[in-house]
């Protein structure tokens, strides 16, 4: 994936993403179905809705083999809501016994904003599918992007790319049981888009007791970042932790220096705090304090507004 900019995926849960074949295409020019990630997406040139292309999807593909999937634009001319997508996943569930990875609207800024993305409550997705291992969600909490708090014994890794996470997303992945879980990714957006998530909504995370596996923890592309820096710069979990990314957001001097006069950082493998407004000293003494491990940070972002006023910051990925 480009960094930053929201765009589709080459490869997920370990296999390259193929897309589903248009009809007209050949048997032979299609791969086994265990070795891609399928990709169904609606085609403004072909007049076919996603429930006749997921019929088409369930007709055409050995489902019982299908390992990972990818759920694209969905509608073709009029935007649509997602649930009906969601439900027709939710009532076939039992046509996918292999499948671990899926992901729910891999959409890039072309074909929809992610402030725009109307997705849904995406909570009986994750109940109907209790062997899947990887879930990635694309969305907005003003446009309907929800979680009720769920227990799923399989998930290794669950990801929330927004532009504005609601807190009560967080608050429900915080309070969920999920022994399995290996990595954490949490995009938090603007408060413009519906980001209204708060340093206590992660807080149980943090704490280091709700999810005993986690190796990578990604609180990113928020507009307090210093605040989640502070925290983690305290935080439990951290002591387990492998990877931690705070990128993507405001990070400023005022959070590299919590992070320098934290806890100690170098048993990570990789810190990830690009897309950033640290000041070159401090993202020096970043390096230097978590050395060996590697700090993955570009050149800082440049303040905008009034310079006698405080300085405008913005995420990476908001609308």
């Amino acid at each position: 994936m480009t960094y930053i900019r929201i765009a589709h995926f080459d490869d997920f849960h370990g296999l390259p993403v193929h897309p589903l074949a248009p009809r007209a295409a050949p048997v032979s020019a299609r791969p086994e179905a265990d070795t891609v990630a399928w990709r169904l997406e609606c085609d403004h040139d072909e007049e076919t809705d996603f429930a006749v292309l997921w019929q088409r999807f369930l007709d055409t593909v050995d489902t019982t083999r299908v390992r990972a999937l990818v759920i694209g634009p969905w509608w073709r001319e009029d935007y649509t809501p997602f649930e009906p997508v969601r439900d027709l996943v939710i009532a076939d569930a039992d046509r996918f016994p292999a499948l671990r990875g899926l992901f729910l609207a891999d959409v890039v800024g072309e074909e929809c904003e992610v402030s725009w993305l109307r997705t849904c409550d995406i909570t009986p997705v994750l109940e109907a599918l209790p062997l899947l291992e990887e879930f990635t969600v694309r969305g907005c909490g003003q446009e309907g992007l929800r979680l009720r708090p769920v227990r799923h014994a399989a998930l290794r890794s669950l990801r929330f790319e927004s532009g504005g996470l609601p807190g009560d997303l967080v608050r429900a992945v915080a309070a969920s049981e999920l022994p399995a879980l290996e990595r954490l990714d949490l995009w938090f957006g603007s408060s413009w888009y519906g980001g209204d998530a708060t340093v206590d909504d992660v807080r149980p995370i943090l704490s280091g007791g709700t999810f005993p596996r986690l190796r990578h923890l990604g609180l990113q592309n928020s507009e307090i970042q210093d605040e989640i820096a502070a925290a983690v710069a305290s935080a439990p979990v951290v002591a387990q932790l492998e990877a931690l990314a705070l990128s993507m957001g405001t990070l400023s001097d005022t959070g590299g220096e919590a992070l320098v006069n934290g806890q100690p950082l170098n048993h990570l493998a990789t810190l990830d705090v690009r897309h950033h407004y640290l000041t070159d000293p401090v993202l020096d003494r970043i390096r230097a304090a978590c050395a060996p491990a590697v700090v993955e940070g570009d050149e800082a972002e440049e303040d905008y507004g009034d310079p006698d006023d405080e300085p405008e910051r913005y995420v990476a990925v908001s609308e």
